[in-house]
């Protein structure tokens, strides 16, 4: 693995007044933790702490990379409970990992919708509206993962009271409309355009060849915002293209068994292993590399910033592009034949047999 760069602590000392930020001062105003991780192992179980506020729980889960472009943040409302109202200068995406309940949001023009939910579900919150998320069961927890924009908007103004109680509607992001949660969407390619959806471990995809072996995806623009996400999903016995891009992808698994192999260039990957609600978190450049070894089709949620996707001149990301051509995707091919083997090696374990030479095959085709 890479080193970590530590130094002697005199050097530290002449930019300790640089480490803190007024996104790092905030998250410790509220009482609660950054987790310094790219790997959480289970965000149904990961530990969280009041959070006065807000009216629930939580802690946040930010690699050091992403805490000046994206953050993550898990939080938890008590069964028959709701959070605190709240309205933001920056953008949030939810997943929710546990549990039904319901949101309002509503802008300064008193417009307000409603909209129900369960886990399973992704939505978005329009830039700078009033929200409240409630739990509709008495006896058990709701559970969600969040990613935000927040450490780019509170470090640019620094001001809180602005950042949190400016009275401005979006009227272009939401105005009130009320099929706006209705989980309907036009279909732009790859990308579907939507504000909400219902049940994303079971949403149809797309083939997506180019990102290797039959896997499927889609992607998501929500409540026209600049963060972004995507779905992908690939078979029994199968794995991803290993790939590299910008810093703050939030990897959660929603379906399947398996392990993700993460490096910088040049050095030794690293194993982690997942299962739904892990959580990987791919540092700036480092290549990484999703492999199933369960009995079942393997699907995981990335949440990102638009900035995490370094594009050519026609708009695609480089990280889909074979770095034969100058992208940053390791064709099959190409990779290491340690791969090949650490997968077969992980199958055998659990009875299973590898189905990527017709992926193989394909390659030396060409």
């Amino acid at each position: 693995m890479a080193k970590d760069a530590l130094v002697s602590d005199d050097l530290a000392r002449k930019f300790a007044t640089e480490k803190e930020t007024p996104y790092t001062r905030w998250v410790r105003s509220e009482g609660l933790d950054i987790i310094s991780s790219f790997y959480v192992p289970d965000l149904h179980t990961v530990e969280l702490k009041p959070w006065a506020r807000r009216g629930g729980r939580g802690v946040f889960l930010n690699h050091d990379a992403s805490r000046t472009s994206n953050d993550c943040y898990v939080c938890e409302i008590p069964p028959g409970r709701q959070l605190e109202p709240q309205r933001q200068l920056y953008e949030e995406m939810i997943y929710v990992l546990d549990g039904r309940g319901s949101t309002a949001v509503w802008n300064g023009a008193g417009k307000r919708i409603s909209f129900e939910w369960k886990a399973g579900a992704i939505f978005a919150i329009p830039l700078n509206t009033s929200h409240q998320h409630f739990n509709g069961s008495g006896t058990q927890p709701v559970r969600y993962v969040a990613v935000t924009n927040a450490p780019v908007i509170i470090n640019a103004f620094g001001d809180l009271d602005f950042v949190f109680n400016t009275p401005y509607d979006f009227t272009e992001r939401f105005n009130g409309e009320p099929d706006y949660f209705a989980g309907r969407g036009e279909q732009k390619g790859l990308l579907l355009d939507t504000n909400f959806v219902a049940d994303a471990v079971n949403l149809p995809l797309y083939i997506a060849d180019e990102r290797g072996a039959g896997g499927g995806h889609i992607r998501f623009s929500m409540a026209r915002g600049y963060l972004n996400s995507h779905i992908s999903q690939f078979p029994v016995g199968t794995y991803k293209k290993a790939h590299a891009h910008g810093p703050g992808a939030h990897v959660i698994v929603m379906s399947g068994e398996g392990y993700s192999l993460m490096w910088p260039e040049g050095e030794e990957p690293k194993r982690y292993e997942w299962k739904a609600g892990s959580m990987i978190v791919p540092p700036n450049l480092w290549y990484h590399q999703h492999f199933n070894t369960g009995d079942g089709p393997a699907r995981y949620l990335a949440f990102k910033a638009e900035g995490v996707a370094i594009r050519n001149a026609q708009g695609v990301p480089k990280a889909w592009i074979s770095k034969r051509l100058g992208g940053d995707q390791i064709d099959y091919a190409d990779e290491s034949p340690r791969i090949r083997q650490w997968f077969t090696e992980a199958l055998a374990k659990k009875g299973l047999e590898s189905r990527m030479d017709k992926a193989y095959a394909a390659e030396l085709s060409t």
